[in-house]
């Protein structure tokens, strides 16, 4: 490359640096972070149904609420029904509780009827009073809804998109209106929420009698202030409640892990990314050194845009971000590894640390694409943290690639005139002791692919095995459980939490309302247990009274678990589909076996340890997914780059050595991803422990399913379409 446009790509990417560093450093200094019911507590809204409605109607009014707080912008809420009549609400962080309850009260039963006259019904646009004729349409026909300022007049109105027989259903209605003189009340058509007329505007002048107004949407028009736009838009959106809710309880909880957990939480995430940061230094020397400081831009960077979005950060989400730095070392370490091997066959550091980045490129852009697909699909289809997860996930990869092919590759440009007189200050100089101990050796992996796939057969077996000799333990969130509500003369939540583990119960959740009240959530209990939990907590306040002790139903739906595995598996048939396309149909399917082969495993681990599966380890799996399929990508990018050069070779061998060279590349990537697991796992709170054990288990899964189960499928799918050629 000429100089004066080395230098010209240079200040571009400076300058491109320099400005989201300083706009990260801006929103991190002005803006406070939305802290989750696990590290600050928040509302607790307890909503009731009518009498005779059932079971299956407050699941389903449950749903739609989930919806709307959705809507709402609050995420990680904890929604479960208590009884057969109630739903207890917890919103982390909601800075006004009264708008939180109208909206999700309002039943939102949506109705399209004819005016057929002067009446007694006020309406909410115009102020006069009419008659109204039968239900023309119902909230059935709506598919969506959005607010927009009014451009021909005052206010704003909100835009409704009809679905299936709605478009007809609202031609025929306002044909029928267009029939009478513009003026008259009967050419109106009104809009109808929870019996209240909201708007009835008159059809148009210019639509002819019986042919009525055609199209797939309309406009409710009411002079709306903006807020109050949105929040019809919002509850037409959400859709209807099946039954009307009541709010019967309202009241601020405490976080419901202590003071002690963050602590111990915090100090070993620190260790965790410090012990990181000082095994690539010693890895890669000053190039290291420059791949830490690239690492704490990139979180500054992931950090400013999770407060930019007003996201909620929970402590787990708080452990997976930083398992996202551990994971963003990845592509570091593939530039750095690139590089070395460029060193090796032309000694000259800059040119090969050019080369470095742009052999990288397509296997660090292929790895963050499939996992964009993935989080851009979970936050699509699915709903509550999952949801979350996604947005969470897209911001970690994005930061990620500006990280290390933007801010490492200007700092290298910065210190390279040192390193060129200097090339072993670099670390890149030499291929490394891993590299250079396995090319001497002569390996031949893949000569008998079969060996490999039993033996991965064979994990599987005992995996499935814990399935049905164990079972796997689900938690409150998936069963349900109790919710027992005790008031004392005085609450220290951190201890009835130690109370409650010395008695058995690790995994209740602890809530304090006020300094009086403690909420105690369990899975299914018996009495006999019930008991045990009162002792524990009596022995930890000193004496306290039983207020309620009622059954609840899991957090995390039917619905929900069923949106959240269709949106995954259509996530892993988007990644399919990009593989297919960019590499090979047998390349992309072999990733997905290795994905489900990890996900069997985690599953079967957890089985056979008799750990508890809930949200945290749902949070566990997908991050294991995504870095599952980041591992087999990496190396078959390697593949697909040995087989332009090595056609005339057998494909396992070609396989072979992909695996091979992409060792050092997953072996530091590893270690760096297991300091911050194994500081999470030793020093942090028990409440981690879980969450760290899913993902220690889930890396190492990931990364031994490449070469157990990854490669050798790929190399069998080969030989058997080549057999049938």
């Amino acid at each position: 490359m000429p100089r004066s446009s080395a230098r010209r790509e240079l200040l571009t990417r400076g300058l491109l640096s320099l400005g989201v560093l300083v706009a990260s450093a801006f929103i991190l200094l002005t803006s406070q972070p939305r802290l989750g019911l696990d590290l600050r507590g928040g509302t607790q809204i307890v909503l009731e149904t009518p009498s005779e409605a059932t079971a299956d109607n407050t699941d389903r009014a449950l749903e739609v609420l989930r919806r709307r707080i959705d809507e709402l912008g609050v995420a990680e809420p904890v929604l479960a029904r208590s009884g057969d009549h109630r739903i207890v609400v917890e919103l982390p962080g909601v800075q006004d509780p009264a708008e939180a309850i109208d909206v999700l009260g309002r039943t939102a039963q949506l109705a399209v009827r004819p005016v057929t006259g002067p009446g007694d019904v006020p309406t909410g646009d115009a102020g006069d009073l009419v008659a109204l004729g039968p239900v023309a349409m119902t909230g059935d026909g709506i598919k969506g809804a959005q607010a927009s300022p009014n451009q021909q007049g005052a206010g704003w109105l909100v835009t409704v998109e009809f679905q299936g027989d709605a478009p007809a259903t609202w031609q025929r209605v306002t044909g029928e209106a267009a029939c009478f003189a513009p003026g008259d009340p009967q050419r109106r058509v009104a809009f109808v929420l929870d019996g209240e007329v909201v708007s009835a505007p008159q059809v148009d002048p210019s639509v002819p009698c019986r042919t009525g107004m055609i199209g797939t949407s309309t406009q409710i028009t009411g002079k709306f202030a903006q807020a109050e736009a949105q929040e019809l838009a919002l509850v037409i959106r959400s859709g209807a409640l099946p039954v009307p809710v009541e709010v019967v309880e309202q009241r601020t909880v405490g976080p419901t892990l202590g003071a002690e957990a963050i602590e111990a939480s915090s100090r070993a995430a620190v260790v965790g990314v410090a012990l990181t940061g000082l095994f690539l230094i010693f890895v890669y020397r000053l190039a290291g050194l420059i791949a830490v400081l690239a690492l704490v831009g990139y979180a500054g960077l992931s950090y400013a845009a999770l407060l930019a979005i007003g996201a909620t950060l929970t402590l787990p989400g708080l452990a997976g971000f930083v398992l996202a730095i551990g994971m963003a070392v990845d592509a570091n370490v593939l530039v750095f590894e690139r590089s070395r091997e460029e060193y090796a066959r032309r000694k000259r550091l800059p040119r090969s640390v050019d080369q470095g980045f742009k052999g990288a490129f397509s296997a660090v852009a292929d790895s963050n694409v499939t996992t964009l697909l993935a989080a851009g699909l979970l936050f699509w289809l699915a709903t509550g943290p999952v949801k979350g997860f996604g947005v969470t996930l897209s911001i970690g990869v994005i930061a990620s690639l500006f990280s290390a092919l933007v801010l490492t590759r200007v700092l290298l440009r910065l210190a390279m005139p040192l390193l060129e007189r200097r090339p072993a200050w670099s670390g890149l100089h030499d291929l490394g002791r891993v590299r250079t101990w396995l090319t001497g050796r002569g390996i031949r992996l893949f000569q008998r692919p079969r060996r490999w796939l039993l033996a991965a057969g064979a994990v599987l077996l005992v995996a499935l095995a814990g399935l049905f000799v164990r079972g796997l333990e689900l938690g409150v969130e998936f069963t349900g459980g109790r919710m027992i509500d005790y008031t004392a003369s005085a609450v220290d939540a951190g201890a009835v939490r130690a109370e409650l583990a010395a008695a058995g119960f690790g995994d209740a959740v602890v809530a304090t309302s006020g300094d009086t009240g403690v909420s105690v959530r369990t899975g299914p209990i018996d009495e006999a247990a019930a008991a045990r939990v009162a002792a524990a907590v009596d022995r930890a306040t000193g004496g306290a009274t039983q207020v309620s002790n009622e059954l609840i139903g899991p957090s995390l739906g039917a619905e929900l678990r069923r949106n959240a595995v269709i949106a995954l598996a259509i996530a892993v048939a988007a990644q399919l589909a990009y593989l297919a396309v960019r590499f090979d149909w047998r390349l992309g399917l072999a990733t997905v076996v290795a994905l489900v082969t990890d996900v069997v495993v985690l599953v079967g681990a957890f089985a056979w340890m008799g750990k508890t599966a809930d949200g945290v380890f749902l949070a566990a799996l997908l991050t294991v997914i995504g870095y599952s399929v980041n591992d087999s990508v990496v190396v078959f990018d390697r593949v697909r780059e040995l087989r332009k050069t090595r056609q005339k070779d057998p494909y396992a061998d070609v396989v072979g050595s992909a695996v091979l060279q992409t060792v050092p590349r997953t072996v530091n990537t590893g270690i760096g991803v297991l300091f911050v697991l194994a500081a999470l796992l030793v020093l942090g709170d028990g409440s981690l422990a879980d969450f760290a054990t899913a993902l220690l288990v889930g890396v190492v899964a990931g990364t031994i399913s490449t070469m157990l189960t990854a490669a050798p499928v790929a190399i069998a799918l080969h030989h058997r379409a080549r057999g049938r050629r």
